[in-house]
């Protein structure tokens, strides 16, 4: 494992996996009546978040909490960054405190590779989605749920998503948790198809590893996992469809065409989920969507992030004492 986590691209195959199989070990934290882990007392994580969030930043809290981690909540709104402060004074005031991990969200696209690379501070850096740009651990939980529901939860320890096959629908060209999620399913094998209106594929997505179509009907039946992603519109500036009406004619996903789906497949979304549009009620209130999962297995890839970046780099508890018993 590297020291910082910027960006679902810069993980190997190993380093994904190594992710997953300690995420297994942490979400058995969670069956405990107390749900803690020594592994970061005495350690220092803030949670620097400049953008709006409640699924991620509740996550991350939880998940160091649960690893016994001194937490310090930072939110924009009400500091000094309200007042004009700049992202390299507020790193140094971190600094001077004296933590030992930083998680970011930020508007601007970069702003957490900035900030590790600046040497304004030395402390680990994990971003909790930049922009437009990238959302790693969201991609990583993401990667678990399939793992876990195509794979098997114990089948899948040591296990990559080779030879499957998923399917990303929606706004593209502004999702951080489309490009995330590109670039580590390729990383663990798996083939992804992309689809969407053609005003909401970015450019230059042809130098991506991935397939493009605009024709949902069309990947439904060859897809093990189907992601909805939601329309952003407060990231645009102009209009990319007709109507609301429209696009969820086009590329929503209601009963009927998840009929279509094989049996085995799942429906997934990263929240939060705009129902009537991107997915109907009657499929997201379903057994085959994993959208509740996928919020539950974000605080075990959270804390098997935090545990390897700041614990240790070998995984929570070995396999071999199972096999033992």
């Amino acid at each position: 494992m590297q020291r910082h986590l910027i960006s679902a691209a810069d993980l190997t195959r190993d380093d994904a996996v190594l992710i997953l199989d300690t995420a297994e070990e942490m979400a058995r934290v969670a069956d405990r009546p107390i749900k803690k882990l020594p592994t970061l007392r005495g350690r220092t994580v803030v949670n620097l978040f400049f953008e709006d969030s409640t699924r991620t930043r509740i996550s991350f809290e939880a998940a160091e909490k649960r690893l016994s981690a001194d937490v310090i909540n930072f939110t924009a709104k009400g500091s000094s960054v309200s007042k004009g402060e700049s992202l390299k004074d507020t790193a140094q005031t971190l600094e001077a405190m004296g933590v030992d991990a930083v998680v970011i969200r930020h508007g601007a696209s970069g702003a957490p590779y900035r900030l590790a690379t600046s040497g304004w501070i030395d402390a680990a850096v994990i971003n909790a989605g930049d922009g437009t740009h990238q959302h790693p651990t969201q991609a990583l939980l993401d990667a678990f749920t399939m793992r876990r529901r195509l794979v098997g939860r114990d089948e899948g320890l040591g296990q990559d998503l080779s030879g499957r096959r998923i399917t990303l629908v929606g706004d593209i060209l502004h999702s951080r948790v489309a490009r995330s999620n590109v670039d580590l399913l390729h990383t663990l094998g798996a083939e992804v198809t992309l689809v969407a209106p053609p005003t909401l594929v970015p450019v230059g997505v042809e130098s991506w590893p991935c397939e493009v179509s605009y024709d949902l009907d069309r990947t439904l039946s060859k897809s093990d996992a189907v992601m909805l992603l939601r329309v952003q519109r407060e990231r645009m500036n102009a209009a990319f469809f007709p109507t609301e009406r429209e696009y969820s004619r086009r590329y929503g996903l209601d009963g009927d065409r998840m009929a279509k789906m094989p049996e085995h497949a799942i429906v997934m979304h990263p929240g939060p989920m705009v129902r009537g549009m991107e997915i109907t009620a009657e499929v997201a209130d379903s057994d085959r969507c994993t959208a509740i999962e996928q919020v539950a297995n974000g605080v075990s890839i959270r804390m098997a992030v935090l545990y390897l970046l700041l614990g240790g780099n070998e995984p929570a508890a070995t396999h071999t004492r199972t096999e033992e018993k």
